[in-house]
C-alpha cells in the first residue's frame, strides 16, 4: 500500500451462499459463481475499481475462499495482492475496523471505500461520480454512505430516511430503517425521502477509527490487536484469531453509522445486489413474454419466468409456467414462485435439517491446485475426477485408511510414490498403496485430468497426513 491520502477500496468477499441456492452455496457463494458470461460479480467489482486513482483493493475474505479470491484476481488480470483472512465472520463492523487499522499503518491520511463484492452497477460512470462526491465529504471528516434511489416498494432491502428529497452530492440522513412490509415499503416510496441502504460506505481512516474508539471501543481494541498480532502467510495476511474472536458480531450500521451525524450520497446507477432469483431475472435478457431461458433450457408458453440449467447434461424444460424460477444443477433443482425467492434460505435450512450435503457443498470442490469431483460413491469405494492446473501440485501426503488408483485421461502427471518418481501420460496409471507417501503434480502447460479410484474402510477428506504443502495447509 502507498501513502499520501489515497483511496483504498475495501471489498468484502465473504457470504453464506443461501440466497441464490442451488447455484450459490456456502462453499462457493454468488460473487464467485458464473451468473453471467462476462466475469463473476467479484471480478466485475475489481474491474470497476481499476485505475480511477484508486489504490490496490484490500480484500477481506475467509480461510475457505482465500485461494478462490487469488485465482479469480489472476484470471481477471488484477495485480491486487492485499488479501486479508478473517478467522471467523463477525459481521461488517469488525471487518471495516480491521481494514482501517491495516491502512492506518501505511497511510493514516487514507480514505476507505467499503464495498460488497456481489453488486451490479449498470452505469459505472454514475457510480464513480457518486464516489467522487462521497470522497470529497469524507476528506472533510464526514462519515458517508450511499443510498439507492428506489424504483419499486421493495421489501427485501433496508432503507435510509433523508431530511429532504434526494439531491446531488452528500446530504444529511435521519435514520436507518429495517426491511419493511409491503404496505410500509409503498408508503416510503411514495414519500420520496427514503433510499435503499446499499451497504457501501466512504470515510477517512482517521474518522472511522475515531468513531470506533468513541462508539465501539471493544471492537476497536479487538481489531487493532488482531492486526498487530496478525501474520503473513504466502500472499495472505491472517488476522490474529484470538484477538478477533473478542470483537462483537455487529454491523457497521448498528456499531457506528446510527451514532454519528453522517451524510448520504444518493445514487442512480442501475444498482442491483442480486439478492434473489427475482433480481437475477431483472438483469437477464428476456423474451417477449418476460421469460429468461438460459442455455440447456426450453421455455414453452412461459411468462415472467427464469429457467437455468448449470449442468450441460441436464435439459430443463418449462411448459406453461408463469412467475416461476427453475434452476437445475447436477445435484439439486429449485422450483419456486418468483414472489417467494426471498425465502430460498428456507429450502437451504430444510436440507440442512436432513443432513443433505447439497445445502452447503457442491459435487465439485475447488482447491488451490485445481478441483476434484465425486463421480461415484459406494461402500468401501469412491471414484473422483481430478483436475490439476499447470504448475499445480497436491501436498506430499499419505492415507491411513485407503489406497488409490490414478488413471491419466488428459495431460501429463508427475507422480511420487515413496522413493519412486515417474511421469505419466494419457492412458497410463499408477497404484498408491495404503500408507504410501505420495504426491501428484502437473509439470505440463495444459490442465491435467485423471480418474482416481479410492478403496478402503474410510474415504473421508480428513484421512490425510500432510508432510509438505506449497499452499501452507495443515
Amino acid at each position: 500500500m502507498a501513502g499520501n491520502g489515497g483511496i483504498y477500496p475495501v471489498i468484502m468477499c465473504g457470504g453464506s451462499g443461501t440466497r441464490l441456492w442451488p447455484l450459490s452455496r456456502k462453499s462457493y457463494p454468488k460473487q464467485f459463481s458464473p451468473l453471467f458470461e462476462d466475469g463473476t460479480l467479484f471480478q466485475r467489482t475489481i474491474e470497476r475499481l481499476s485505475g480511477q486513482g484508486y489504490r490496490a483493493p484490500l480484500l477481506l475474505t475467509n480461510q475457505d475462499f482465500r485461494f478462490i479470491v487469488a485465482e479469480q484476481l489472476s484470471d481477471a488480470g488484477s495485480d491486487a495482492t492485499s488479501i486479508v483472512i478473517e478467522p471467523e465472520g463477525r459481521n461488517t463492523a469488525p471487518a471495516v475496523c480491521a481494514a482501517a487499522h491495516l491502512v492506518a499503518r501505511e497511510d493514516p491520511d487514507g480514505v476507505l471505500l467499503v464495498l460488497p463484492s456481489d453488486h451490479m452497477m449498470a452505469d459505472v460512470d454514475a457510480f464513480h461520480t457518486a464516489i467522487d462526491h462521497a470522497v470529497a465529504a469524507a476528506r472533510d471528516g464526514q462519515m458517508v454512505t450511499f443510498g439507492i434511489k428506489p424504483d419499486r416498494p421493495e421489501t427485501g432491502y433496508g432503507y435510509i430516511e433523508l431530511d429532504a428529497a434526494p439531491g446531488d452530492g452528500a446530504q444529511p440522513f435521519v435514520r436507518f430503517v429495517e426491511k419493511p412490509d409491503a404496505a410500509r415499503a409503498a408508503e416510503m416510496l411514495a414519500s420520496g425521502t427514503f433510499l435503499w441502504n446499499s451497504g457501501m460506505f466512504v470515510f477517512s481512516v482517521k474518522a472511522i477509527l475515531s468513531a470506533f474508539a468513541a462508539h465501539a471501543p471493544i471492537a476497536d481494541a479487538a481489531c487493532k490487536a488482531s492486526v498487530d498480532n496478525g501474520k503473513t502467510d504466502l500472499c495472505f495476511f491472517r488476522l490474529d484469531p484470538e484477538s478477533y474472536a473478542t470483537a462483537p458480531d455487529i454491523s457497521i450500521d448498528f456499531a457506528i453509522m446510527e451514532h454519528v451525524q453522517g451524510k448520504i450520497v444518493p445514487i442512480d446507477c442501475g444498482w442491483n445486489d442480486l439478492g434473489s432469483w427475482k433480481t437475477v431475472l431483472q438483469e437477464t435478457p428476456q423474451d417477449q413474454n418476460g421469460t429468461a431461458a438460459g442455455p440447456g433450457t426450453v421455455a414453452i408458453e412461459c411468462e415472467t419466468s427464469l429457467l437455468r440449467s448449470e449442468d450441460p447434461d441436464t435439459r430443463l424444460v418449462g411448459l406453461g409456467l408463469k412467475n416461476i424460477v427453475a434452476v437445475a444443477t447436477r445435484d439439486a433443482v429449485l422450483v419456486a414462485d418468483m414472489e417467494r425467492t426471498q425465502d430460498v434460505r428456507l429450502a437451504v435450512d430444510a436440507l440442512k435439517s436432513q443432513g443433505a450435503p447439497q445445502a452447503t457443498e457442491f459435487p465439485r470442490c475447488y482447491r488451490p491446485w485445481g478441483w476434484y469431483e465425486t463421480l461415484a460413491l459406494g461402500t468401501r469405494f469412491q471414484v473422483k475426477q481430478i483436475m490439476v492446473k499447470p504448475g499445480g501440485q497436491l501436498s506430499l501426503q499419505s492415507h491411513v485408511h485407503r489406497s488409490e488408483h490414478w488413471v491419466v485421461v488428459a495431460g501429463s502427471a508427475k507422480v511420487t510414490v515413496n522413493d519412486d518418481v515417474r511421469l505419466l501420460s494419457e492412458n497410463e496409471s499408477v497404484y498408491i498403496p495404503l500408507g504410501a507417501i505420495h504426491r501428484l503434480e502437473n509439470p505440463g502447460k495444459l490442465d491435467l485430468h485423471l480418474i482416481e479410484v479410492q478403496s478402503g474402510a474410510y474415504l473421508g477428506e480428513d484421512d490425510i497426513v500432510r508432510y509438505e504443502d506449497v499452499y501452507a495447509r495443515s
